[in-house]
């Protein structure tokens, strides 16, 4: 079976510092993979946050999230911090793509936990239907 492998970029816009809640604690005593994804959306928020903008209210329109890839590569544990950096690229018409390196803090070094992607598309949800990227917004996002 082929896996996932996630080419994070260079060059990360935004960072965002995550606690680790006992919430994201599975059965294996690690954050689940159902709360990665949750904290790369609270990463989102926050990346929007910082631009002026929310998922439905992006420069006019919406944002839905199309697809999401996740690269796990180590664990997270309870009372952990995640550093999560944030990048877009790859623009299209109608969407982009968002880039997320989630890290953590060793006493010696900084270490991988996941490199995620998520293609992000521009939806008009009055209308339910797919819109252009706004310039402003690529403009901000592309800094």
């Amino acid at each position: 079976m082929a896996r996932i492998k996630i080419e994070l970029p260079e060059v990360f816009s935004f960072t965002c510092t995550i606690p680790i809640r006992i919430a994201d604690i599975n059965y294996g005593n690690h954050v689940g993979n159902d709360s990665i994804l949750s904290i790369i959306h609270e990463a989102r928020m926050q990346y929007l946050h910082q631009l002026g903008y929310t998922e439905l209210k992006f420069a006019g329109t919406g944002l839905i999230m199309a697809d999401v890839g996740i690269e796990f590569k180590n664990e997270l544990f309870y009372g952990e911090e995640v550093i999560v950096s944030v990048a877009a690229s790859a623009f299209s018409k109608v969407g982009f793509e968002l880039y997320y390196r989630l890290e953590k803090q060793n006493t010696d070094k900084t270490v991988l936990v996941a490199a995620a992607k998520t293609g992000m598309v521009c939806y008009d949800y009055d209308r339910k239907k797919v819109v252009a990227v706004p310039d402003e917004a690529k403009v901000k996002m592309e800094c």
